[in-house]
């Protein structure tokens, strides 16, 4: 036998067990997790900067108006904007569709005399 060679015992790892005894997730299961992630992702978000400055130029947006405004980047997102702006009667939003987060908020006197730039898509809201 060469000596350059050497024969070892491969050892097998146990498989993981969950808590429930079961090893693979259920169909059931499944579909549970993905409605979870569905529905937490479709929450739009705030970024720190964009709350600041709605903070400082005391822009309010309503309830009923911050869900017209989920509502309408979700269905954005599903046709593949990825970035847009929304239009709505007091202010404007620049919008990160894929992460679903506002990146800054302008009111609209601000906006009419900006340029936006690597912007994808638009959503005007009454």
């Amino acid at each position: 036998m060469d000596q350059r060679i050497h024969i070892q015992s491969l050892q097998t790892l146990p498989k993981p067990i969950r808590k429930n005894g079961t090893r693979h997730l259920g169909q059931n299961d499944f579909k549970q997790l993905l409605q979870t992630q569905l529905h937490k992702s479709s929450e739009l978000k705030m970024s720190k900067h964009a709350q600041q400055r709605m903070d400082v130029r005391g822009i309010e947006i309503s309830a009923e108006k911050w869900m017209t405004i989920q509502e309408k980047v979700s269905e954005a997102k599903k046709k593949g904007i990825k970035d847009s702006v929304v239009i709505t009667k007091d202010a404007a939003l620049i919008v990160n569709a894929q992460n679903d987060t506002v990146i800054t908020v302008l009111n609209r006197e601000e906006a009419q005399s900006q340029i936006f730039t690597n912007i994808n898509g638009t959503i005007l809201i009454d």
